[in-house]
């Protein structure tokens, strides 16, 4: 029997988890290898330079752009505030005097000559960079950020919106096949990441973000009912950066899915334990998986899933994540050797496979993932 390596969806309880947090540009690390970190805890920071903008101040006098340097009152490097007189002139006989004002605050970063312009750099914007779970710092990148490494459980999911956010994970519904309605939250909730079955009504999405829920976590979703609360349909590029008051994460795929009971039963596990989400989700190159880590010290750890790729074989549990069969899971049963021609003309490897719904099917092997776990 044949067999083959491919990335895989972790589901485990217990694993080692690192995470880069790096910074946009260069700035300070302010934390050192072996620092213990909460999510919170600042990392590292810099200081984004400030929006450069302009005055226009030969035009503003009605005068030559050579004339500029000696009208204006300050010199580069000089702070400038908004409403501030810059420049004025004198008149005639004391009459006629024109005064120009600042329409910005900053630094003034450049006088020309030639075009007449003042250019004022706005002030600098802190960007600083958080732990995003509680762990250890396991190393430093000097002047860009740091790698944080912690034990606990993880599911990654398989699609999911919005960014990092930290809450209390409550099992909302009672079996991995109940659908989240609006009957299941409360206002209680507020901070926490509630686990549903199968799906969440748009109802339930609804009142979740009014409620300051920090995170959903479902089997399924409804097209429809993601577009309603984002206001626009999704796109291929990565998301994660949505301006949305919740992230949302789907273990199994779009409809109504059911959760898999390994999945349900690891999170009614540690429920009440404080877990830190990110929807951020990209399927094609450079993959990057929705994920829940719910950091603790249980004995037993197993960083096998931790590896990155897994082993592709008879047995071996997977998720189909293209077309026609997003979403479903199933064993594979057979590898076969040859290659196999598409619609397309493209020749490829495929793999069969049983689905838990009982179908036996035939796919590419570049449309699963191994659902990996402990």
């Amino acid at each position: 029997m044949g067999s083959a390596y491919t990335p895989g969806l972790t589901v485990s309880s217990d694993i080692v988890v690192r995470r880069t947090r790096r910074l946009p540009i260069k700035g300070e690390v302010l934390v050192n290898t072996g620092d213990a970190v909460t999510p919170e805890t600042v990392v590292a920071r810099a200081l984004l330079p400030g929006v450069l903008q302009t005055i226009k101040l030969a035009e503003r006098l009605s005068i030559e752009a050579s004339d500029v340097k000696s009208m204006f009152q300050l010199k580069i490097g000089d702070p400038i505030h908004k409403g501030q007189i810059i420049a004025e002139t004198k008149g005639f006989l004391g009459m006629g005097k024109q005064k120009v004002e600042s329409e910005f605050a900053g630094i003034v970063d450049a006088i020309s000559e030639v075009s007449g312009h003042i250019l004022i750099r706005e002030p600098s914007l802190p960007v600083e960079i958080n732990a995003y779970m509680k762990g250890a710092i396991a190393e430093i990148m000097p002047g860009e950020g740091a790698v944080v490494e912690t034990r606990g459980a993880m599911v990654q999911g398989i699609f999911g919106v919005g960014g990092e956010r930290l809450g209390e994970i409550r099992v909302a519904v009672a079996s991995e096949a109940d659908v989240l309605g609006i009957e299941c939250i409360t206002a209680d909730d507020k901070g926490k990441i509630l686990v549903g079955g199968s799906g969440v009504t748009a109802a339930a999405i609804k009142k979740a973000s009014e409620l300051g829920v920090k995170g959903l976590v479902v089997g399924g979703i409804k097209d429809s009912d993601l577009t309603q609360f984002l206001g626009y349909e999704i796109g291929v590029a990565i998301t994660g950066n949505e301006n949305i008051t919740l992230t949302i994460i789907v273990t199994e795929g779009f409809g109504f899915l059911e959760m898999a009971a390994r999945t349900f039963n690891l999170f009614k596990d540690f429920e009440g334990q404080t877990a830190s989400i990110n929807g951020a989700t990209q399927i094609r190159a450079g993959v990057i998986r929705p994920e829940i880590i719910i950091p603790h010290q249980r004995a037993g750890a197993t960083q096998a899933a931790n590896k990155g790729v897994f082993e592709l074989k008879a047995g071996t549990p997977i998720r189909v994540i293209r077309e026609p069969y997003f979403g479903l899971l199933g064993t594979v049963t057979e590898l076969p050797a040859t290659l196999v021609t598409l619609e397309s003309g493209t020749e490829v490897r495929v793999l069969r496979a049983k689905l838990n719904d009982g179908r036996d099917v035939t796919v590419p092997r570049a449309n699963v993932e191994i659902v990996a776990g402990s």
